[in-house]
């Protein structure tokens, strides 16, 4: 028996397979390997209250449960016919060498997610790219269901894919968001349409190179059925579309913020014009709606590269054969998250804003580019990236600069080289969380007009939970500031 051919309908008794990981997708794998009749063991080094309740659930339903410092040092003995590990443990991760040695398969979540899926499925509309995966998969999802789809945003945005896969009540379509990471441990997917939005260093530290984290961006286009859908733009996604082994027929579908060529899909004016799936495509274009369909409550137009997300979002929804007016409405109805270029208040005419979710320098460089004049907050884990680009493209916009983080000195010998006419402060309160500091600096430094900016280019983790966690954190320091007597 091989676990190659087993399926949803398989019988699954006698494979043993052991999860990496208790996140939330390491939960989900497990609870269906165990379900569909697998001995599965689950192994995670941390121990805290968290994955000690998701421990007993698991040991409930007849998991192996493993948890504490060590845990994931070397796999269990005996014999093992699967691995599904986390997609943050790294290539080189001991058990994962491990099990290559032993030619033990080592998939994804996702990549077990497309192999259980049942007979006439929900054909998937996949999304990668270095920033605004989330994004788009949320403005598709709401397009799809504009179209009176059952259709959900799945994968890197949070729920599992598996979830979705071996929900009871199958969908119509999924929105699927891929990370670097989960495209590396997934070798069968075949997508209804795809895209790769964009590519910028991020992750080098652990793909191990540019070269090798383009790859597994590119991995998404393989297979495809009907439409790779690139950014002209950025010609590195072209490229990854030219390379790709696709369906025979599959097409590539350009998306652009200029006038489009025929095979695109792209601007004209304000209007969102597509042609690339319709008929007539060589003289003439369909509306698709408008940009200003995405304007805030305030009247205020997108940022280009919230745009660009919507354009790839409709390009997808087109391939999947929604009508023009579903794009138009579900465009209408958007509401992006929280920590996107989210404002958290105005005072004394400065604007104060939340990117906490700009984790790289892509994302910074394109939220930098939303505003004329900023106090920059920025720094973190840069994950092996290089600021200098960013501040070289930007730095005619930056008032001042104020630094955080354990990594904040890349940030300012970056800023040193390229503009060193701008003001910075480094911020260093030890294991404290820095906000209410921060934005003391920034409103000493900001005038009016200008616009105080947390996009800090670079990972949360070394003094927040997560990225949501820095964005509260600076919003809550904001209020503070404004409620001051």
């Amino acid at each position: 028996m091989t676990v190659e051919t087993l399926g949803r309908e398989s019988s699954w008794e006698g494979v043993r397979a052991v999860v990496g990981g208790l996140g939330v997708s390491g939960f989900a794998a497990a609870d269906t390997l165990q379900h569909l009749g697998a001995s599965v063991v689950a192994l995670d080094d941390g121990d805290d209250d968290a994955l000690r309740e998701k421990a007993t659930l698991l040991e409930i339903l007849g998991v192996d449960v493993r948890l504490g410092s060590g845990s994931t040092a070397r796999l269990p003995e005996g014999d093992i016919d699967l691995v599904v590990t986390s997609p943050g443990w790294r290539p080189s991760t001991a058990i994962l060498l491990e099990a290559a040695a032993r030619d033990i398969p080592v998939w994804g979540e996702v990549e077990l997610a497309w192999r259980l899926r049942g007979e006439g499925a929900a054909p998937w509309l996949a999304v990668t790219g270095t920033n605004g995966k989330t994004t788009t998969v949320q403005m598709l999802e709401a397009i799809l269901r504009a179209e009176g789809l059952n259709a959900l945003a799945v994968g890197n945005v949070g729920t599992p894919v598996l979830e979705a896969v071996m929900n009871p009540e199958p969908f119509d379509v999924l929105a699927v968001e891929l990370s670097s990471y989960q495209l590396h441990w997934s070798s069968s997917i075949s997508a209804e349409a795809s895209a790769v939005l964009n590519l910028a260093p991020d992750h080098l530290d652990w793909h191990g190179g540019l070269d090798a984290y383009a790859a597994d961006k590119g991995r998404i286009y393989d297979r495809t059925q009907l439409a790779c859908v690139y950014n002209v733009q950025d010609a590195e996604t072209e490229r990854l579309v030219e390379e790709a082994d696709v369906v025979e027929g599959c097409r590539a579908i350009g998306f652009t913020l200029g006038i489009p060529a025929p095979g695109m899909i792209g601007l004209v004016d304000d209007a969102i014009a597509d042609r690339a799936y319709i008929t007539g495509r060589l003289s003439s274009a369909a509306e698709l709606g408008s940009i200003r369909d995405l304007a805030a409550a305030d009247g205020e137009l997108p940022a280009p590269h919230n745009v660009a997300n919507a354009l790839a979002a409709a390009a997808l929804a087109r391939a999947h054969g929604v009508a023009p007016r579903a794009v138009r409405d579900g465009l209408r109805s958007f509401t992006p998250d929280a920590h996107r270029i989210a404002e958290v208040a105005r005072i004394g005419g400065v604007r104060w804003v939340d990117d906490s979710k700009a984790t790289n320098t892509h994302a910074a460089q394109a939220s930098l580019q939303s505003f004329e004049h900023v106090v920059w907050v920025a720094g973190g884990l840069a994950k092996g990236a290089s600021f200098d680009e960013l501040v070289i493209a930007t730095r005619d916009r930056l008032r001042a600069a104020i630094l955080v983080g354990r990594d904040r000195a890349l940030v300012a010998e970056a800023l040193a080289r390229h503009a060193p006419d701008v003001p910075v402060v480094e911020v260093d309160t030890g294991e404290t969380d820095p906000m209410d500091r921060v934005v003391e600096v920034a409103a000493s430094l900001a005038r009016e007009g200008d616009t105080v900016l947390l996009a800090p280019g670079a990972a949360s983790m070394d003094q927040f939970r997560n990225y949501s966690a820095r964005g509260d954190s600076f919003a809550a320091a904001v209020h503070r500031l404004r409620d001051r007597p």
